[in-house]
């Protein structure tokens, strides 16, 4: 079974789990408040390693689809199919 992304829904749960914001977080790596929330409907991968450091879990558990490249050797695509 191809395992899925964690609904941002989550991501924003486990963040404040652990104490914190995405606005937080973006503010502490220099950015604008919002723009760490891009990474919940975008690859970005600066961005998501922030959010993934912050839930101490890697990347790619959090966002399979968006790391399957690396794990199986397919060429990357975004979200539309492009390469």
């Amino acid at each position: 079974m191809k395992a899925q992304d964690w609904h941002p829904a989550d991501i924003i749960a486990g963040v404040k789990k652990k104490g914190t914001s995405l606005a937080a977080i973006s503010r502490r790596a220099g950015l604008a408040s919002s723009t760490l929330a891009n990474a919940l409907t975008r690859r970005w991968p600066k961005g998501e390693r922030l959010i993934a450091e912050a839930l101490d879990k890697p990347p790619e558990e959090i966002w399979p689809s968006r790391y399957q490249a690396l794990n199986t050797g397919a060429v990357e695509q975004d979200g539309q199919g492009n390469i």
